[in-house]
């Protein structure tokens, strides 16, 4: 077994405490929080993947993948932030 298959079991086994919490957390920044997580573990999924077939198009991917996570943690932060009274 590989480092990247290890990784990749690593990563799968810290999805659904994360899922979990996205379902059930108790308040919106939990959800928040759980969701980038979630979104960022399927792109370190995503990049482990191009790593280990030697798929350069898949960095790509992964580029522009995190590009737009960024930009929707930012959008969730301020969604969150409004929410307070």
């Amino acid at each position: 077994m590989t480092l990247e298959n290890l990784l990749l079991a690593a990563l799968l086994l810290t999805l659904p405490p994360a899922v979990w919490r996205l379902i059930s957390g108790p308040t919106d920044a939990d959800r928040a929080a759980a969701a980038d997580f979630v979104f960022f573990a399927f792109i370190a999924a995503i990049a482990l993947l191009s790593l280990s077939t030697d798929n350069p198009a898949l960095v790509d991917i992964v580029l522009v993948a995190t590009l737009t996570g960024f930009l929707a943690t930012v959008a969730l932060a301020r969604i969150v932030d409004r929410s307070r009274p």
